[in-house]
């Protein structure tokens, strides 16, 4: 196995590049904040989820949970009724109908699954002796009643077995290991590793630090899941090993057609800022992950087969009022935001107030000027989604011109967009 990485900085030009790009306004237009968005775009606002665009865009509000590429939404009506929406068809189905008390947490890839818990998503759950759990798959539903602190997390790719953060102690959960629930035996048990062996007892790596953000592979057979705040973390590596570990930040890559885990680490000083400041992204080919710290200005590239970190570049800084909300402490402040271009040879950058795009170098080949904070990004073709403070804004990807606004109270961040 792996026992350290060797980063390659490519700091040529990159430097120079930031210091001296051109920063400018979007090119504005005499666009209201009504007009229509002309993709489905995915949402968080501060009442839960929202789908703007589309034949029939609404909230379905905190009752909900989307899948990982945004194509399907369950949620829960006033009337313990489980419905399921095609955001870019427009069509709603009756799923079941419940008990009261359940939220959906996890949808799988094509939505043919869903898993609900009685507890909302939190940084760190409550304790608690025992959790309940309700999974529907092909048509049936079945409960289960696990011991412990026990969250959803993913569905396996043939939908026999769900992904779950098992924390610990139970009286007061402060630690985490990602375990797998067999949906037809009902056992919890540990993954495999990279080289498809079973982890050993005593060798299942816990967690302490926070779950910053997920993206799923195109092909929805890998989950990236990008952790901060882990100093001392020891991977299943370390722990066969004996080597003590000290990882600040990672990526938690999971397969979720073969069933393992393994631990990217990232370079110092990922994951010594605050979680906000980071963020992820995968490209269209699904060759490649981009990782970026706007605290302290860095962005990481690595390959998704050999799973390693091939380059660290400069990337612009956070600064100001309008920074990470971690650094400012404002409700709904701007987060680090990151998307790839089509060409798959550049991606955007959020930070602060400006959108830029970097190639592999570090270079900034453009850079537009929003009127806010950017909560998110996402870009479809030619066009690239801006969230900001009650509103979204779509730009062409070349210049940068604002094409439409549209109001949305209480964003929180743009997720995705078809």
């Amino acid at each position: 196995m792996t026992t350290r990485r060797k980063f390659l900085v490519l700091a040529g030009g990159a430097a120079a590049a930031l210091a001296g790009g051109c920063t400018r306004p979007a090119p504005a237009r005499p666009a209201t904040a009504g007009d229509a968005v002309p993709d489905v775009v995915l949402a968080d606002t501060e009442e839960g989820l929202a789908v703007l665009g589309g034949p029939r865009p609404g909230r379905p509000g905190t009752a909900s949970a989307a899948s990982a590429d945004g194509r399907v939404v369950y949620a829960v009506t006033a009337g313990s009724e489980l419905m399921r929406l095609d955001p870019a068809a427009g069509v709603t189905t009756r799923s079941a109908t419940l008990g009261g008390g359940w939220l959906p947490r996890v949808v799988a890839a094509g939505g043919g699954a869903c898993a609900l818990s009685r507890t909302a998503a939190a940084p760190r759950p409550a304790a608690r002796a025992r959790t309940p759990l309700l999974v529907l798959t092909g048509g049936r539903q079945r409960e289960y009643d696990l011991p412990g602190v026990v969250e959803p997390d993913a569905f396996t790719s043939d939908g026999a077995g769900l992904f779950v953060l098992e924390w610990t102690p139970a009286a007061a959960p402060e630690r985490y290991r990602v375990r797998l629930l067999d949906l037809g035996g009902g056992t919890v048990g540990p993954l495999l590793t990279r080289d498809k062996t079973a982890v050993p007892p005593g060798a299942e790596e816990t967690m302490s630090g926070e779950g910053r953000q997920q993206v799923a592979s195109p092909d929805g057979q890998v989950l990236y899941t990008l952790y901060t705040h882990q100093p001392g973390h020891r991977h299943t590596r370390d722990l066969l090993s004996g080597r003590p570990g000290n990882a600040h930040a990672f990526v938690h890559v999971l397969h979720l057609t073969q069933r393992w885990a393994y631990c990217l680490d990232l370079p110092h000083p990922f994951g010594e800022g605050p979680a906000a400041g980071h963020a992820i992204a995968a490209s269209a080919d699904g060759r490649e992950i981009a990782v970026l710290d706007t605290t302290s200005g860095s962005l990481a590239w690595a390959g998704t087969e050999a799973l390693a970190i091939s380059g660290v570049v400069r990337a612009p800084v956070a600064t100001g009022g309008d920074g990470v909300a971690a650094a400012d402490g404002g409700k709904g402040a701007a987060e680090a935001s990151v998307a790839y271009l089509p060409d798959g040879g550049r991606v955007l950058v959020g930070a602060g107030r400006t959108v830029s795009s970097l190639d592999h170098t570090g270079t900034v080949t453009a850079r537009w000027e929003m009127p806010g904070g950017v909560r998110g990004l996402a870009v479809k073709g030619s066009r690239v989604y801006v969230g900001g403070e009650g509103e979204m804004r779509w730009l062409d990807a070349g210049t940068g011109a604002v094409q439409g606004r549209a109001k949305v109270d209480g964003l929180v961040t743009v997720r995705s967009v078809r």
